[in-house]
């Protein structure tokens, strides 16, 4: 009985490791934000990649590839102000497997996000970023990470 039960916690751990791989193990994500004025915000949302792989850019510039994209939560406190900027050294690329060129980035990138919020307040920012890694070998599977990111106060 000992042994049935070892081995199903095993099982579930190693299908915990596999849900695991892929994109999401490739990219470290950071979230920060910086006060701008009385009510404005900077949110920096900035991803480190691994090795030889690299993140595709919010316009990946084919069909294909996923391209690197955010959801914010609503909240009533706070107003999106324009669209996410990317700051790096963008890679624009001809790739035979994606039959065109694409956009990606290496390394490092930061996208960034201005917020107003409506009153002094303390609050958050919390979304979703959608994401997927490639090198010259392969892509891995879309990953999704939760942010949460502090303003006000």
């Amino acid at each position: 009985m000992k042994r049935i039960f070892f081995l199903t916690v095993l099982l579930f751990a190693g299908m915990a490791v596999f849900a695991q791989s892929g994109s999401a193990l490739k990219v470290k994500w950071s979230f920060s934000s910086k006060k701008i004025n009385d009510k404005t915000y900077e949110l920096r949302l900035s991803a480190m990649v691994d090795g030889n792989y690299h993140i595709y850019a919010q316009n990946v510039g084919v069909d294909g590839p996923v391209a690197t994209s955010f959801t914010f939560n609503k909240n009533p406190l706070v107003t999106l102000s324009g669209k996410v900027k990317e700051e790096g050294k963008i890679v624009k690329k001809h790739e035979e497997v994606w039959n065109g060129n694409v956009n990606f980035y290496e390394k490092k990138v930061d996208f960034v996000q201005l917020v107003q919020l409506k009153s002094k307040v303390k609050t958050n920012v919390g979304g979703t970023v959608e994401f997927m890694v490639c090198d010259d070998k392969q892509c891995l599977p879309p990953a999704e990470v939760n942010f949460k990111i502090d303003i006000g106060g």
